[in-house]
């Protein structure tokens, strides 16, 4: 399987495939709003508000399979990261990324680029997984790493140039 062929379900409910961000580089992260990494949302929203004129595009799939740091219904999570964080980028529906019922991107990701020791498992909300405009995946991110220091990378590894943001 490749990544434009995964199906998706965006936060209000439509089904869409992966194929619908072909060409661009993302930053794919699972995403919780009572989590300690929660501030990330800001970092991202200003890395996808600086590059997405340049094909850039965040997709945030909230998940609640960690310390239940994502209780809320989809409405509920739209509102909190429109309200807190002014969010703008792609959401998707609650997505489970580890166990039997993690959704086919996780398992395509965590496949792709595995953990620390080859370990696919993901460990904590806020994992990040940059993907080029070929749908490969170049690297991935733990929780603690900030959107500021992915943005280095987006630089380095993909034809995303500050200099011209």
């Amino acid at each position: 399987m490749n990544l434009s062929e995964i199906t998706v379900k965006t936060i209000d409910g439509r089904a869409e495939t992966m194929a619908t961000y072909r060409g661009q580089v993302l930053l794919i992260v699972n995403v919780a709003s009572k989590c300690g990494f929660t501030s990330q949302y800001a970092g991202l929203e200003a890395l996808y508000r600086r590059y997405r004129h340049k094909g850039f595009t965040v997709l945030g799939f909230p998940c609640d399979q960690f310390a239940h740091q994502e209780p809320g219904s989809e409405v509920e999570i739209q509102s909190f990261c429109s309200l807190t964080y002014d969010v703008t980028f792609p959401l998707f529906t609650k997505t489970e990324v580890n166990g039997s019922g993690a959704h086919p991107l996780y398992r395509f990701l965590k496949k792709a680029k595995p953990g620390l020791f080859g370990s696919e498992a993901i460990k904590w909300n806020f994992t990040k997984f940059l993907v080029n405009r070929e749908g490969q995946v170049l690297k991935r991110y733990a929780p603690s790493d900030t959107p500021e220091k992915i943005e280095e990378d987006l630089r380095v590894m993909t034809d995303l140039s500050i200099g011209d943001a």
